[in-house]
């Protein structure tokens, strides 16, 4: 103001060209002309310009100033500020309606419109500006607008953006369950390269257990998720849009860059979609900054690409999760199909891991055993190393094994084995009698078990008690192979040969 004082002085008291003016105080000629046409707008003289204070010579030389913009139409900021909130619209259209309804007056140029609107936000609440550590955040939701497809269905815009670069990320899925969401921030991380430290998501039913504002609880293939990619998820506030400000913004963008081109193309599927996604995509994120210098892309290059954490060398499968119990088989059911764990967490409650390929089982979160994933309604997984000691002894023999088992005895005590197992429907049935059979060699020896075997079979039996009853009663040691043959004695009585002739 002292300036302007100046600038009044030497030409309303010393008449000095605007040049000279300009010249000494170091001011342009149009800022000369400017406050030199306001004091004479204003009526005023050196003489009372002297006379004012710096206050009131700024309201008067001002007042006639606002006096000649009160011929434009006054915008209803208010309610500009409440339309804005509106998905899609922008100043250009209000701007535009405001024009359309004033046409016989005098109307702000859009410049001057958004200036004036800009200061009357100014005197509404504050908003915190966030800071964003790279490698930090990335933020995840979905665009509200969706693309119809020509089967009748409509694909969704899933959007990832990341906090330091805003360098952003979509596809299309074809709903918003939770396999979409967490396929989409799979998507996105291979996108992006890396994994940040946390997933920002807002808190739908599809992916939070329980949305707490205090303590928040992901649900379990969340957080399955989570852990195979080495990071974690916490959802936003719920109804605190302010909380990942930076995806909202990312969705504004890919609603006004990417879906309002694609308004006009028919999609087959939802392939088709993200096709078209691509390269739209990579001029977005090529996109300067209008206020910023460089573009997201090189902004994430310089920045976030080198603070993500690795990508896992395996891909994140879906998987479901499920309670079971441990029957006294040693067994768990799951989808009609049973699959056995170690014996003794029988009784048990585990959790199974179940995905297209594998069925994982697991105790107190550590893994206890894994099966291929079977469709077999009624049919056992069953390996061998979770079976109970006597278990495992039985699932190792075979009819093989105990005829060689057998004629490791003897001959007879062989062949014994054999019939056993033949006279049965199934071989498995004779196992425990052959088993039996050959016990009774720890007790009576191996030659009383033979020879007891040439007596069944003179006989005619292949049972275990029979051949048991032989031994106890000791019929074996009387039919000792070396005992003389038996010659009858002459006697009266008998006829011999000679009688026939």
């Amino acid at each position: 103001m002292r300036k302007i004082r100046d600038v009044l002085r030497l030409k309303l008291e010393l008449h000095l060209s605007h040049e000279r003016i300009a010249a000494a105080l170091g001011l342009s000629k149009g800022v000369v002309a400017k406050y030199a046409a306001l004091a004479a707008a204003a009526g005023l003289d050196w003489p009372a310009i002297q006379t004012l204070s710096e206050t009131a010579l700024a309201r008067r030389l001002i007042q006639d100033r606002a006096s000649q913009s009160s011929v434009h139409a006054r915008p209803d900021y208010g309610r500009i500020h409440q339309e804005l909130r509106r998905k899609g619209m922008t100043l250009m259209l209000l701007w535009q309606e405001y024009v359309a309804a004033h046409p016989g007056q005098a109307a702000y140029r859009y410049s001057q419109f958004c200036e004036r609107y800009r200061r009357y936000s100014l005197r509404l609440k504050r908003s915190m500006r966030q800071i964003h550590r790279v490698g930090e955040k990335m933020f995840v939701d979905y665009a509200g607008p969706t693309l119809e497809l020509t089967d009748g269905s409509r694909a969704h815009i899933f959007v990832a953006a990341l906090g330091a670069s805003s360098y952003t990320f979509a596809w299309a899925t074809p709903r918003e369950t939770m396999a979409d969401w967490l396929m989409g921030c799979a998507k996105a991380l291979g996108f992006f390269g890396g994994v940040p430290q946390l997933i920002v998501p807002d808190n739908p039913k599809a992916m939070i257990a329980n949305p707490n504002r205090y303590e928040p609880r992901a649900n379990e293939t969340v957080e399955d998720f989570a852990r195979h990619y080495g990071t974690s998820v916490l959802p936003a506030r719920p109804r605190h849009p302010q909380d990942k400000a930076k995806v909202e913004s990312a969705v504004q963008v890919v609603e006004r860059w990417i879906l309002m081109r694609l308004r006009h193309q028919r999609f087959a599927c939802v392939d088709d979609v993200n096709e078209a996604i691509e390269p739209l995509l990579g001029q977005l994120n090529a996109k300067p900054f209008q206020k910023l210098p460089g573009s997201r892309l090189s902004v994430f290059t310089a920045m976030d690409a080198a603070a993500l954490q690795p990508l896992p060398l395996q891909p994140w499968e879906w998987a479901r999760f499920k309670q079971v119990r441990v029957h006294i088989d040693h067994h768990v059911e799951i989808d009609g199909h049973r699959y056995s764990v170690p014996n003794h967490l029988v009784g048990r409650a585990l959790d199974a891991r179940i995905t297209a390929g594998t069925v994982e089982l697991l105790h107190r979160g550590q893994r206890v055993a894994s099966h291929p994933r079977s469709a077999h309604k009624g049919g056992y997984s069953t390996v061998a190393a979770h079976l109970p000691a006597a278990h495992r002894a039985h699932l190792q023999w075979t009819p093989e094994r105990l005829i060689h088992w057998g004629q490791s005895i003897g001959a007879a005590t062989g062949e014994l084995v054999a019939r056993l197992l033949e006279q049965q429907r199934h071989p498995e049935h004779g196992y425990r009698a052959c088993l039996g059979l050959l016990s009774l060699a720890r007790r009576y020896g191996k030659e009383r078990l033979e020879a007891a075997g040439l007596i069944a079979l003179e006989l005619g039996t292949a049972r275990y008690t029979h051949v048991k009853a032989i031994l106890v009663n000791g019929r074996d040691k009387s039919a000792s192979p070396g005992a003389p043959e038996w010659i009858s004695p002459a006697h009266e009585h008998v006829r011999g040969p000679g009688y026939y002739q």
